[in-house]
């Protein structure tokens, strides 16, 4: 049996240069739902999906604001392989992320991708042979 491949994320599958945050946004689709705001802009295939995370001051001291993108961070790379099609997300975190479980935040999460119709369910159409 096969082990599933490694769901880290590295360096390049994040968003670090600031045109790229600007890019999201000017160019960009929007959707606020949750504890977040998602920002996506479709990539050409073959392209890996990156994230950026943004967390301003209005949600907390420096230890609420690193919980949140690590929260978003994670929730990003439990479920990149279910994306529908390459993307650059940014995550613009909202103030009532604070003091939020990891369950909470991955189901705004996915409910947002899902609005945003960027998700396909692990269940749908998948055929899984082994």
């Amino acid at each position: 049996m096969d082990p599933s491949p490694p769901l880290g994320l590295p360096r390049s599958r994040r968003i670090k240069q600031g045109r790229d945050f600007a890019r999201a946004k000017a160019q960009g689709a929007r959707l606020a739902h949750g504890c977040l705001i998602l920002n996506w802009v479709p990539l050409p295939a073959g392209s890996p999906s990156r994230l950026g995370v943004i967390t301003g001051r209005r949600i907390g001291h420096a230890v609420v604001r690193t919980r949140a993108r690590r929260l978003l961070r994670e929730a990003f790379r439990l479920h990149q392989p279910l994306l529908l099609r390459p993307v650059d997300l940014v995550l613009v975190a909202r103030p009532s992320i604070a003091g939020k479980p990891f369950a909470e935040v991955a189901g705004d999460y996915l409910s947002a991708l899902r609005r945003a119709k960027l998700y396909r369910p692990a269940g749908s159409g998948s055929v899984m042979l082994s």
